[in-house]
């Protein structure tokens, strides 16, 4: 079972909250503080959601609207369509109409199969639980109609209450109230596993990087063209741009050496994110997610 936005044991330990998800898990007919239940829902909602997007019209629209798109530009190429103008222009404006209404019918399609169903009501749960201040570990994108690494509200975004205040805490018992025969021992929260220091780290170096290819191949560029223009010349100074070669190299190694100690912190950091997924399984309470690590998930799945 993967890492879950929020678990059955947070929901039920809010009395408030537990009863407002029974209350839609009835409606709906899905027990939303099940961890068990939930993720076997989110799984073949997932597929279903998959399988509308690729409807052969979604893939007959595209391909008729792109015919209708480009026949207009082989007018020039063929002597036929040329002497049939009317009939070819008045053939692509219908391809066009045609593909961009079967386009709008799968996306009508997927945003209903989205909108509809126990996905609704598992939005509700969700913002019921951000209202009352339990975090949200990580919200998959295709859950709100969002690709992966894509921001905006998405095309089903989890619904926004008012936040809750906090409920009262129990009176303590006096000393001559009488005291039970038969203790219960409090539950003993399951306790979230401490953040490494290489998973902060590449939290911090995520996003960094990515230009040492791009940098070392315009030196070599620089390089070769300054060779160029010393034998074109005739002068040798531009013989000196074959230092930039080292540069290319030494720049190249560099991103090489980065690129193997990121893929490492990204090891550290999936491994962390199965601990987190397991102690949530567990009835922890699991933090919401750093953006990296979000991302890291969504690229993972």
């Amino acid at each position: 079972m993967g890492l879950l936005p929020v678990s059955g044991a947070a929901l039920r330990a809010d009395d408030r909250v537990r009863e407002s998800a029974r209350g839609i898990g009835a409606r709906c007919g899905v027990d939303y503080t099940d961890d068990e239940a939930v993720a076997a829902l989110l799984t073949e909602r997932r597929r279903s959601l998959e399988r509308e997007q690729r409807r052969p019209a979604t893939y007959l629209g595209l391909l008729t609207l792109m015919a209708g798109m480009f026949l207009p530009f082989g007018i020039p190429l063929s002597p036929v369509l040329d002497a049939h103008l009317f009939a070819v222009l008045g053939t692509a404006g219908g391809l066009t109409v045609v593909g961009a209404a079967l386009l709008v019918h799968a996306r009508v399609q997927w945003k209903h199969a989205l909108r509809n169903g126990p996905l609704v009501g598992y939005r509700e749960v969700l913002g019921v639980a951000r209202a009352h201040g339990i975090p949200l570990a990580h919200i998959p994108p295709w859950l709100e109609g969002r690709t992966n690494g894509g921001g905006g509200t998405g095309a089903a975004p989890i619904p926004t209450y008012p936040p809750v205040e906090p409920a009262p805490e129990a009176p303590a018992e006096t000393e001559t109230a009488p005291s039970p025969s038969v203790t219960v021992p409090a539950p003993v929260p399951v306790p979230v596993p401490p953040k490494p220091w290489a998973v902060s780290y590449y939290e911090q170096t995520a996003d960094a990087g990515g230009w040492h290819d791009e940098v070392g191949c315009l030196l070599v560029l620089a390089g070769a063209g300054g060779v160029t223009w010393a034998v074109t010349v005739g002068t040798g100074v531009g013989f000196a741009a074959l230092l930039l070669v080292p540069a290319a190299i030494w720049i190249w190694l560099a991103g090489r050496r980065q690129g193997r100690e990121k893929e490492e912190l990204r090891e550290e950091a999936l491994k962390y994110v199965k601990e987190l997924q397991a102690a949530q399984a567990a009835g922890a309470r699991v933090p919401e997610l750093s953006p990296q690590l979000r991302a890291l998930l969504d690229d993972h799945h």
